[in-house]
This record gives structure tokens, C-alpha cells and sequence, in this order.
């Protein structure tokens, strides 16, 4: 992260990075518990420290590092938004969607099906995550990784909005299970470029 022991406020003033992460968990925990999670205490709190801090850690490094910015934990917890708990969201509900399909090791790709509008931009929005790493390599700003993962999720939710994964037959279930899987790779791996968890369950 780019502060140690203070963060600026576009305000002007500071906070200590403690007191935010110390507002950061009980939101995250509070926007989970809101959502009827049925988990026991000891996981629900190992969840909401993942989502809290890495929602301070996303609020930071998605923000240019020349631009002040405001801390709010209520927003930064948001599970809509461009936000890191939204982008954990995303891939835990994607590994949701591959627990249900169960049978992942025969899976393989139809190149002939022809691919919905949705899925084709999904497609390519992955398809860029490599020049996108280049990027943030040769400019060293992240925030441009983290603007790409948050349009990978959004890209992703369009498409499974207007195309289903596990009720459609084959081989289309297939294609769109290995599109699925890619993508959870892809927010993994990319948050975990961010020092993010990437939690299987949200």
C-alpha cells in the first residue's frame, strides 16, 4: 500500500491506517451479516478481515497515486461499485457456480458454438489481462490493474445476467463453465497481484 501508519483525505486531513482498518472489518462484517449469511462466527469474522482489509487496500490502490482521495468504510465495504469486496463478491460467486457444476474435470471448450454478445466481450476483456500486466509492469501504477479487475466483473456479471451456465445444454454449459473458471482465475490472480484475498465464499 502506498501509506504506512497515515493516509491523506481529500479533505486534507489524516487517519491512522489502524483506525481505518479498525472501521474497515465491523463494516464489512456488518454488510455481510445484513446479507443473511448463514456461516458460523468464527468463519464470518475470518471473511469480513479479508473483505475489510482488502477494501482499504483496494480504495487505495485503485486511486492514482497523484490524487487525494476519502476514506469512507461504508463505501469501501459496498458489494456494488467499484470496490474490492465487490470484486471478491464476484469471484466467490463464480466458485459458487463451479461447486454446483461438479463435474469440472471433463470440461472442454467448442470453439464451432457460436458465442453470445455478452460472452464475446467477456471473452476479450480477458483476453486483455496481459497487456494490462505489462501496463502496471512498465508505468508501476496499479491502479489501472485494479481497473481492469473491476471491468472484468462487470463483464462478467452482464454475462451470466443473460447467460446461464449450468442450465443450458451441452456443449454450450461446457463453454461457459471453462469462460467461468478463466475468469475466477483471472480476479484471483489479479488481486492477488493487489495483496487482496480472494475468498471462495462471500
Amino acid at each position: 500500500m502506498r501509506f504506512q501508519s497515515k493516509a491523506k483525505t481529500r479533505a486534507g486531513g489524516t487517519v491512522r491506517l489502524m483506525d481505518l482498518l479498525d472501521d474497515a472489518v465491523p463494516a464489512a462484517r456488518t454488510v455481510l451479516t445484513e446479507k443473511n449469511f448463514d456461516l458460523p462466527a468464527a468463519e464470518l469474522d475470518a471473511i469480513a478481515g479479508q473483505a475489510g482489509i482488502g477494501a482499504v487496500k483496494y480504495a487505495d490502490l485503485s486511486t492514482s497515486r497523484i490524487k487525494d482521495y476519502t476514506f469512507d468504510p461504508a463505501r469501501m465495504t459496498a458489494f456494488n461499485g467499484n470496490t474490492g469486496v465487490y470484486l471478491q463478491y464476484t469471484h466467490a460467486r463464480i466458485c459458487s457456480i463451479l461447486r454446483k457444476a461438479e463435474d469440472l474435470d471433463g470440461i472442454s471448450v467448442d470453439p464451432s458454438i457460436t458465442l453470445e454478445p455478452a460472452e464475446r466481450e467477456l471473452g476479450l476483456t480477458l483476453d486483455g489481462y496481459g497487456t494490462v500486466i505489462a501496463e502496471v509492469a512498465a508505468t508501476l501504477e496499479p491502479h489501472r490493474l485494479a481497473g481492469y479487475l473491476y471491468e472484468l466483473a462487470r463483464a462478467f456479471t452482464g454475462c451470466y445476467d443473460t447467460c446461464p451456465v449450468l442450465t443450458v445444454t451441452e456443449p454450450v454449459r461446457s463453454n461457459r463453465i471453462a469462460l467461468s473458471q478463466l475468469t475466477a482465475r483471472t480476479l484471483g490472480h489479479g488481486l492477488g497481484l493487489l495483496g487482496i484475498a480472494a475468498p471462495e465464499r462471500l
